[in-house]
């Protein structure tokens, strides 16, 4: 038997109290496309905005191999059991929506977290676009804030897109490379490197230390070569071990200490404001776009236009134009 549909009231209490099976409903309540659940949702979540923006916003990347997944499980029990904080962890999946992806994997790479009454983790939403996608994890971020999650991770599952998006919700970004820089540095994109306030070498561990050290020197010759952080701040290359354990207080110390110092240039406020009128013009155009593919003009003419395009006998652009100008489209004169 399903459970009982909760009033916005009932959402709200649930999540205030820090009740994590009324803030798993919650976070569903906003993945859902159904036009009845985004109404409810949008109620919760303007009653939980008072309570929301207290938490500090860690975005973490890295290139395939580099074992987020374990990091985030190791600075997940570090903050938890040593430091008393309370952690949700969040993924961001453009890739889901091609392979379906897998609602458990998140869960089952972090175990001890998973377990955890003071942690809380949640994979993104399968088989939506990254837009999609993106909307319902900053919706989910806040409503883990208003439940008490003080510190939020952020992760990039998927890759490309992905870290421009979740750079665009955190307050730190923090990159993981692994060792042997020479060869990675030719492949990995300068704008990530750019858009990073900390990079982090994991696996610095079990003989590989030597290697580590070489990879960090290369890391910090190549960040002289890029413009100076907007926040102000020195961007930091740091040494790890998940499974040793090491590293693991050093990381916070820099995620701890840039927060303070851009609180304080006012960097860090002005970063959260740029973010939410971001995420304002990324509504507008989403909804928008459901508006005109919903419109019954529209749907009735775009398999002709479509038609026509593929076939080279109309330009994309003209074919735009008319899709819009259609009686209820977007450009119609009132």
């Amino acid at each position: 038997m399903p459970p009982k549909r909760l009033s916005a009231a009932e959402y709200t209490a649930g999540i205030l109290a820090g009740n994590r099976t009324v803030l798993g409903r919650a976070i569903t309540l906003v993945e859902s496309t159904l036009p009845a659940d985004q109404a409810l949702a949008q109620q919760v979540l303007q009653a939980a905005l008072p309570h929301t923006g207290r938490s500090l916003r860690v975005g973490i990347t890295g290139v395939p191999g580099v074992g987020k997944s374990t990091f985030i499980e190791a600075l997940g029990r570090y903050l938890v059991e040593t430091r008393g904080h309370k952690l949700a962890v969040l993924a961001v999946d453009p890739s889901s929506q091609r392979g379906g992806g897998s609602i458990l994997g998140d869960k089952t790479r972090m175990p001890w977290l998973s377990a955890h009454a003071a942690a809380f983790i949640r994979p993104s939403p399968a088989g939506g676009s990254l837009g999609g996608v993106a909307r319902a994890t900053r919706e989910a971020l806040l409503l883990c804030e208003a439940a008490g999650h003080d510190v939020i991770f952020v992760e990039t599952v998927g890759v490309g897109q992905s870290e421009t998006t979740v750079h665009g919700m955190v307050d730190f970004f923090l990159l993981l490379l692994l060792a042997g820089a020479g060869d990675e540095l030719q492949g990995l994109k300068r704008g990530i490197m750019e858009m990073a306030d900390a990079l982090c070498i994991t696996k610095a561990d079990h003989g590989n230390e030597q290697a580590a050290r070489r990879a960090r020197l290369d890391y910090q010759n190549a960040l002289h070569l890029f413009p100076a952080a907007p926040s102000g701040q020195v961007q930091p290359v740091l040494l790890s071990s998940a499974l040793g354990g090491t590293g693991l207080a050093d990381v916070w110390t820099v995620i701890e200490d840039y927060a303070t110092a851009t609180r304080e240039n006012g960097y860090f406020q002005q970063r959260r404001q740029q973010q939410q009128l971001q995420w304002l013009h990324q509504s507008i155009v989403q909804e928008l776009e459901t508006r005109f593919y919903a419109d019954a003009a529209v749907r009735h003419r775009l398999p002709a236009v479509q038609q026509a395009v593929a076939a080279g006998q109309l330009t994309p652009f003209a074919a735009a134009t008319e899709l819009l100008g259609l009686p209820g489209g977007l450009t119609e004169k009132r």
